[in-house]
């Protein structure tokens, strides 16, 4: 068995959405390679279960690292690719999507407008 690629795992961040199933962490780097961070269409309507889900990540995100940059670590793919190029966007020019210490930043204007309610101290899930 190969050494797996070092992973920052962030300490504290919500491991996933309550009574979902859905995770917002993973727990160790993929044995077979990091799984890519891409822009993914979001299907996702106002109100319907996808978008809550979509909302709790963000809101975890915002309370957790705020306005600062962050390297993705042991977030989740799939929930990132939901946000990605969107309302969470790479940092650097020379983004690798492949990295597990690839730095992202929350897009706060556009953020609040499509979930304002991540931005709220308390989200009900």
């Amino acid at each position: 068995m190969g050494t797996l690629p070092d992973m920052t795992k962030h300490r504290g961040f919500p491991s996933g959405m309550p009574g979902t199933g859905v995770q917002f962490t993973i727990r160790r780097a993929n044995p077979k390679g990091v799984t890519p961070i891409k822009k993914l269409p979001r299907r996702a309507r106002p109100g319907s279960q996808e978008h809550r889900i979509d909302a709790a990540f963000l809101h975890a995100l915002w309370h957790y690292f705020g306005a600062e940059p962050f390297e993705r670590g042991n977030l989740d793919a799939a929930r990132l690719n939901l946000l990605f190029g969107r309302e969470v966007v790479a940092v650097d020019k020379d983004f690798d999507p492949t990295s597990y210490e690839a730095m992202l930043v929350i897009n706060e204007q556009l953020a609040r407008e499509s979930f304002p309610e991540s931005f709220e101290d308390v989200m009900e899930v």
